[in-house]
């Protein structure tokens, strides 16, 4: 090999070096690249998910809200098919369920590992100052799963604060925490469960005196269980939290930095949520007019001293 030669592919060596240097520094300069979490990706998320054809969702694996079907494998309930239904008309063919424990969903939502939190979370105004929530879904309030035959006797979380050595299970992260401390039942009585399903089997093995959830979960927990050691403490009474009715209002969460991908997909929800085909979707679920959302929207929901 000439001299000329060992020149020629020493200098085309180095130039290639360079420009893949460039490249690792600068991954905008490559159409849609970029390093490190979806978040700080070159594209917005609403046109990146676009151009994939998919998006992917966050999930608690809570029935009905969102939820893998046993005998499919599907992702389901109430919330992923609001979205799929919701980003199809965004352009946006598929969703991906990326499985994580409830307390971990914004977190993982800010990190990048998924585009949007699809399992009926509430909107909070703790909440609100971490993510930006769609409009709400649906608005329902919360129950008690007890032992048969209620032997405490608890119809309200008033009653487990007025009995010093009762329990109640809660799932972390989850809003019935705040309204079980508010309601005046102390932190030794609770016991943080990862999931519903360890909650529910906790008050049947007796290690917990209830299991406090919505309504629209206890029910398709004790349902799928037809355990009959378990029941729905009946009646049961709400608890009043800052002077209201506590009434959870579910919705979908996005990262702040992602507003137009929220302002869209509350385009599509406001046409479509309280429809005959919205009806028809959520109904398998368990929800039902008494379930909408109503006049409730997300700005007045993450207002400081405002009801869940």
């Amino acid at each position: 090999m000439t001299s000329r030669s060992r020149t020629f592919f020493k200098g085309a060596a180095f130039g290639a070096a360079a420009v893949l240097l460039l490249l690792w520094l600068f991954p905008a300069l490559v159409p849609g690249g970029a390093r490190g979490p979806v978040d700080g990706a070159a594209l917005p998320t609403l046109e990146r998910i676009r151009r994939a054809g998919v998006a992917r969702v966050g999930f608690a694996n809570e029935a009905p809200y969102a939820y893998l079907d046993p005998k499919t494998g599907r992702l389901t309930g109430e919330s992923p098919e609001i979205a799929r239904v919701v980003l199809e008309r965004l352009g946006v063919a598929k969703i991906q369920g990326v499985l994580t424990e409830f307390g971990a969903l914004i977190p993982g939502l800010k990190a990048g590992r998924f585009d949007v939190i699809a399992a009926g979370m509430y909107i909070t105004p703790p909440r609100c100052a971490e993510v930006a929530f769609s409009n709400p879904t649906y608005g329902i309030g919360e129950a008690l799963v007890v032992r048969a035959g209620n032997p405490r006797g608890l119809h309200s979380y008033a009653d487990v604060a007025a009995r010093s050595d009762a329990t109640l299970g809660v799932v972390t992260g989850a809003i019935e925490r705040e309204d079980a401390l508010k309601s005046g039942i102390r932190p030794a009585q609770l016991q943080v469960f990862p999931d519903a399903i360890t909650a529910l089997e906790a008050v049947s093995a007796g290690r917990v005196d209830a299991y406090g959830g919505t309504s629209l979960t206890v029910n398709t927990l004790l349902a799928h269980a037809a355990n009959p050691a378990l029941e729905r403490a009946a009646p049961f009474t709400d608890p009043v939290i800052d002077g209201k009715t506590a009434r959870g209002y579910g919705a979908f969460a996005f990262r702040k930095s992602d507003d137009a991908l929220r302002v869209a997909f509350d385009r599509e929800l406001a046409q479509f949520v309280g429809s005959a085909a919205h009806e028809a979707l959520v109904k398998p679920f368990g929800f039902g007019p008494s379930e909408l959302p109503g006049a409730a929207t997300a700005a007045a929901l993450c207002a400081p001293g405002k009801a869940k």
